[in-house]
């Protein structure tokens, strides 16, 4: 795992002494991506960095940039290639030769002969950059599912490119303008959905694509997608087998590491799946690591001791108490756009934990998306099976009316049924996106002030949720709806926190359950097997019951969850309180200040209903006070 930035610019901008400097300090900025090695290459008007973490091939022979045999190409590469030993194979009964054992020099030698074809044999997550001497053109590529985060900036005959949004920033050439509809998606997502970055002319490289650049003209394709449309016929009791087969074989190759190598075990259903194969296939403890709160509401921790003791694991725990106030503001410059899944904090906490005994750590990431393990598809379900009692023009007519009632009923009663009534007057991509927006549409509306408004009145952040609803290959609604997730919430929520938050700790994290094959099988399977009445993840809790108790598989899933509203009443008050009244801080850019105050008022005063917007708001102040532009 590390870190890669560079640039590649047009001749009639050259600068080119400062671009040794300038490329430098973009490898610096995320020096905790990589700590063990770090190098720079340079030709006219291209610079590359890259900053290493070491795990496979300790020796320098894996340092990079790396030049290929013939001269031509020159890599930077971030990520893991889990298949690298049999395309190595491969590669060698054509006459290749390699000088090291690891997986860049391999992924350089197949890109040599085939190109972008090359990615659809890789197996892994990468984000990496090729400089082809001979054309004189960048290639940009991304994983499959967005494990590995890639920035690019282009404007003016500039193009440059990171892991991280901060060491783009470090190019003196690089703009930084806030882009006004990306504020409002972070409000409505908690996050900024790919491709957009909270700046202009600032993209992510979106999952499964890939790019090619000579710094003046960029050109973007796309080589992977999830398809739903070819569901299986196999029995229930194939699949089951069929599945444990796979994920078994994903877990394993995930075990390959010249570093210590340990596990994240939250109790749960994925995490423990993978921490009993991992057991299975080691010849010694397999090292987890939980976190706990000092909540009973929220703590998990005798889950995970539960599930270290049955597969005896070398088990390390942490208890989140006094610290977040303390270090909610560190933590939260790793997040150099707009954040605010608050389970963040716990993710840092346990990959410092994590990284005290191992370099590499195995995670249960995934499950959810793939075999609907969260809430919200089960609530997704009632809703639809609502809608479809009234016909559109009823919708549209009874239900406005409801929902006016229904915002007159105080506490959260009156809000849940308000939004209920909102989400079954739309479509279902509408109300799929209204039931799980954090930022509640009439509340906003209250907030906004009228500059803001002005600019992003005509856009609407449910167009991200309509647009993949709408792209998927299917006319089942659940799977819709998680192809829908593949592609936002997992990539830019989900994998965000897991990459920051380890990254920061110099930790690499690998997903067995985000193996593709994971994935693509995943989606043949049949819906109903997926979500079975209340029952999530039905199939893949029926292919681990030969491995895991019942008591493990069936208990009320708490999710990664905080104390959020005590937080900010106690822990996070001095925080939250600077930055909610502050009437020219960052949140005076898009809200009325003293409406602002009235709603932290009232969670002060008791009332949760507006917890979540308001944590998002204090992780925005956070952010505007160290990245926003001067």
């Amino acid at each position: 795992m590390c870190g890669i930035a560079g640039f590649c610019r047009t001749a009639k901008t050259l600068y080119p002494d400062a671009h040794r400097t300038w490329v430098t300090a973009m490898g610096e900025s995320i020096r905790h991506r990589g700590p063990d090695a770090g190098a720079v290459f340079l030709d006219e008007g291209v610079a590359l960095a890259h900053r290493r973490l070491s795990i496979l091939d300790l020796s320098d022979e894996g340092n990079q940039p790396m030049v290929s045999a013939s001269g031509r190409y020159v890599i930077v590469f971030n990520g893991e290639i889990y298949n690298f030993q049999s395309l190595r194979m491969e590669l060698e009964s054509e006459g290749v030769r390699f000088h090291s054992r690891s997986d860049t020099e391999v992924l350089l030698a197949l890109f040599e002969k085939q190109g972008a074809e090359c990615l659809h044999e890789l197996n892994g997550m990468f984000a990496v950059a090729i400089w082809d001497r001979e054309e004189r053109a960048l290639f940009l590529a991304r994983d499959r599912l967005g494990k590995k985060p890639l920035y690019y900036y282009h404007a003016d005959g500039q193009f440059v490119f990171a892991s991280e949004l901060k060491a783009l920033i470090e190019m003196p050439l690089v703009k930084r303008e806030i882009r006004p509809d990306a504020v409002k998606d972070f409000f409505a997502y908690q996050y900024i959905p790919d491709p957009k970055t909270i700046y202009q002319n600032t993209y992510k490289l979106e999952p499964g694509h890939w790019l090619k650049t000579d710094g003046t003209s960029v050109q973007v394709a796309k080589y992977w997608d999830v398809s739903f449309s070819n569901i299986s016929s196999r029995s229930q009791g194939q699949i089951e087998d069929e599945l444990y087969g796979l994920i078994d074989d994903a877990v394993h190759l995930r075990m390959v590491s010249d570093v210590p190598l340990g596990a994240f075990l939250s109790g749960g259903v994925d995490s423990s799946a993978v921490v009993g194969l991992m057991a299975s296939h080691a010849d010694q403890a397999v090292t987890t690591c939980a976190i706990g709160f000092d909540s009973k509401k929220f703590d998990e921790v005798q889950y995970a001791r539960q599930v270290a003791s049955q597969f005896q694991t070398s088990h390390y725990e942490f208890t989140v108490k006094e610290r977040v106030a303390d270090s909610l503001p560190y933590i939260a410059r790793f997040f150099d756009e707009p954040f605010a899944d608050p389970s963040f904090v716990p993710t840092f906490f346990v990959s410092q934990l994590a990284r005290q005994e191992v370099t590499v750590a195995l995670a249960g990431d995934g499950g959810d998306e793939n075999f609907a393990g969260y809430s919200k598809y089960r609530t997704d379900a009632v809703e639809n099976r609502l809608r479809s009692l009234f016909p559109l023009p009823i919708r549209r007519s009874l239900f406005p009316m409801l929902a006016s009632v229904a915002a007159g009923v105080p506490g959260r009663l009156g809000g849940k049924a308000q939004t209920l009534c909102q989400t079954l007057m739309r479509p279902a991509d509408e109300g799929f996106y209204l039931t799980n927006c954090f930022f509640r549409p009439w509340l906003w509306d209250q907030l906004v002030n009228d500059s803001f408004r002005k600019s992003t009145d005509d856009y609407d952040p449910a167009d991200t949720t309509r647009r993949h609803f709408e792209a998927a290959d299917t006319e089942d609604h659940l799977s819709r709806i998680l192809y829908t997730d593949i592609k936002t919430y997992l990539p830019g929520d989900i994998l965000v926190k897991v990459d920051r938050m380890s990254m920061a700790n110099s930790l690499e994290t690998r997903a067995p359950l985000l193996d593709y094959r994971v994935v693509e099988y995943a989606a043949t399977i049949p819906s109903a097997l997926k979500l079975r009445q209340k029952e999530k993840k039905y199939i893949l809790k029926k292919a681990f019951s030969r491995m895991l108790p019942d008591d493990i598989l069936y208990r009320k899933k708490m999710g990664f969850s905080v104390p959020l509203a005590s937080w900010l009443r106690h822990e996070l008050y001095p925080v939250a309180n600077r930055l909610l009244t502050d009437q020219d801080g960052g949140l005076s850019y898009c809200f009325k200040m003293s409406r602002v105050a009235e709603l932290w008022q009232a969670h002060i005063n008791g009332d949760d209903r507006y917890t979540q917007e308001l944590w998002s708001m204090v992780v925005f102040g956070l952010w505007w006070q160290r990245y926003a532009p001067c």
